[in-house]
């Protein structure tokens, strides 16, 4: 059977190979860039499926490649991923240079989280954003939503993003508390960042290790909140009327899980929570 008709030339390989090597994307997985750029998902979902995997290789090998593990048809996606990407990594790589007061300067992201009460030195770890837009934040050396924002006023307006970066970006712009409540832990209608609704969030992970991890990090972020509901408990407010704030049953049991101990099972949140059994 005859290839597939190519879109991209071993040229078009071989620049934007040359170009991606000196890239900070080289090592983060091509789903991830993928879902950076809006664009379909990449086949393959392991986090070491990276361009640095292909990079390496002439038009035909990297083909091979690709056809061995099952995508002989994908070598203008791969393409197109790298390309894209460029695109939008580069006005980044420019954007470095300039002075951190002048892209604070008339930043409306800083001052609608102000206005929400949303401190800047909030970290990115404990949000609730995909885990492409973690990893890229992460690649750019952007460990606060100040310094979210900060970066993302400073993006060229012809470079695209996709994914939770855009969705936090526009909510962050245009105050959408519907979406701010989804990627941090915001209660719409009030102002700050809270506990519980970190710990709803925190439920959500699959990893127990992982779980355990952030929950530590959301309990000493927050101990002022964290404290003020041990007083509660101590003094004989039910746990149900404390969660009552999160207006939703299923959010409601989640917190409820990681604020109480877990059934005989003992560790960092049943020895930290024994007091609290209903």
């Amino acid at each position: 059977m005859a290839d597939k008709p190519s879109k991209y030339t071993e040229k078009d390989w071989n620049e934007v190979r040359s170009a991606f090597a000196a890239s900070l994307m080289v090592e983060t997985s091509l789903n991830s860039l993928a879902q950076n750029l809006d664009g379909p998902e990449w086949p393959i979902k392991a986090k070491d499926e990276t361009p640095a995997k292909y990079i390496d290789l002439g038009f035909a090998e990297m083909k091979e490649m690709l056809a061995l593990k099952g995508m002989p048809d994908n070598a203008d996606f791969l393409i197109s991923i790298l390309k894209d990407t460029l695109a939008f990594d580069a006005p980044f790589g420019d954007m470095v240079e300039q002075s951190q007061a002048a892209a604070e300067k008339d930043n409306q992201m800083l001052k609608n989280m102000a206005k929400l009460g949303i401190p800047e030195n909030f970290p990115i770890e404990l949000t609730a954003l995909d885990s492409g837009t973690v990893e890229f934040c992460a690649m750019e050396k952007l460990s606060t939503l100040g310094e979210f924002a900060v970066f993302a006023q400073g993006m060229a307006q012809n470079v695209i993003v996709g994914g939770d970066f855009k969705r936090l970006l526009n909510a962050l712009s245009h105050i959408d508390e519907k979406t701010l409540a989804e990627l941090l832990p915001f209660r719409p209608g009030a102002t700050g960042l809270h506990l519980l609704e970190c710990l709803v969030q925190t439920s959500r992970l699959s990893d127990p290790a992982a779980k355990e991890a952030r929950a530590r990090k959301a309990f000493e972020l927050f101990k002022d909140e964290h404290a003020a509901i041990q007083r509660d408990l101590a003094a004989g407010k039910p746990l149900d009327r404390i969660l009552m704030v999160l207006g939703n049953t299923a959010a409601e049991a989640a917190a409820a899980e990681m604020l109480r101990p877990a059934k005989a099972k003992g560790g960092f949140l049943g020895s930290l929570f024994s007091r609290f059994r209903k």
